[in-house]
């Protein structure tokens, strides 16, 4: 087989769903959909949250950067998918497709890191409550945001880096929506076995060691709550961190659904699928459960929401 140095010249294609006119229509109607609502309900809990004092909290700081990183996550691969059903054509360059896989791990990394971050937020004002203003701090919480920013930036960058030294076959076909780092290196000819350590180490770190945190974190935080005498205390202890599990269950649950579907069938309808839970349907669905299991979240949405429709009434922000 033919074997070349890929540089930009050429393009990769994207096989998508699937080949049916009638079927890509409804696609695209669906992912249309499903990606507005993530937009939207994203930026509403951004804007709701800055735009009212009340959630000037770590833990809504941390949230809203949470839903920066789902509009960041679903618009890496979305859009294009949806450009390609509407033009009918399934190409993307070589460029686009290493720029498509950094934004990926980016923002996954991202999600990742920010709900370890949560989760210590949660267990710092379970177990430690009469420290918790001292400990998270402003100038801490910026700084946990900060560096999760960073290390998702420094782990995406060898993953796609490593990429730019393959050789690709004449075979560009890559049978998924997106440029999936694990697709592209199986249409690679040259030797992949550096790419494939720095995958696994990576994935080990920046995957194993935050959802080990993040179990550390809820053992503790289940042994403080059963220590509360009172029923009442126990219950108002663990709600707030209900919306929290629900976001890290779809998270993980998601992203283990990715894995096993990879790794125990060669069908690619199964991995498309279980990406688009990944990629689409989990982003889409944190702003809802964090905002119906949150009377402060809906009431700053519902503040948010009348300054929108009737824009010379009333405030954001309630009395103080």
């Amino acid at each position: 087989m033919e074997r070349e140095n890929q540089t930009g010249g050429r393009h990769f294609l994207l096989l998508g769903f699937t080949e049916d006119s009638d079927l890509q229509s409804f696609f695209f109607g669906l992912l249309l959909s499903m990606y507005l609502v993530t937009i939207t309900g994203n930026l509403l809990i951004i804007l709701a949250i800055i735009l009212d004092p009340h959630l000037h909290m770590p833990m809504y700081f941390f949230l809203s950067n949470l839903s920066l990183a789902d509009i960041g996550f679903t618009s890496t691969t979305i859009p294009k998918t949806l450009v390609n059903i509407h033009t009918q054509s399934k190409l993307i360059p070589f460029t686009g497709c290493i720029t498509q896989i950094f934004f990926f791990i980016v923002f996954g990394c991202l999600d990742n890191l920010l709900l370890t971050v949560m989760a210590y937020d949660r267990f710092v004002a379970i177990c430690h409550p009469l420290h918790y203003a001292v400990i998270m701090n402003s100038c801490f919480c910026v700084m946990l945001a900060l560096g999760s920013w960073l290390i998702s930036v420094m782990s995406s960058l060898p993953e796609t880096l490593t990429v730019l030294r393959l050789s690709f076959c004449t075979n560009m076909e890559i049978p998924h929506f997106f440029c999936d780092l694990p697709e592209v290196l199986k249409l690679a000819c040259s030797d992949t076995l550096v790419n494939n350590i720095v995958v696994y180490s990576i994935t080990i770190v920046i995957a194993g060691f935050p959802f080990s945190g993040i179990l550390l974190s809820y053992s503790q935080i289940v042994s403080s709550i059963l220590r509360i005498p009172s029923a009442g205390g126990k219950y108002k202890a663990f709600s707030t961190c209900v919306s929290h599990l629900l976001v890290v269950f779809l998270f993980y649950s998601n992203g283990l659904g990715v894995y096993l579907s990879s790794a125990a069938t060669s069908s690619s309808r199964m991995n498309l699928i279980a990406s688009l839970m990944y990629t689409v349907v989990t982003p889409m669905l944190n702003p809802f459960i964090y905002s119906l299991r949150n009377k402060d979240m809906q009431k700053a949405l519902g503040k948010l929401l009348r300054k929108m429709v009737f824009p010379g009434k009333g405030t954001i922000s309630g009395p103080p």
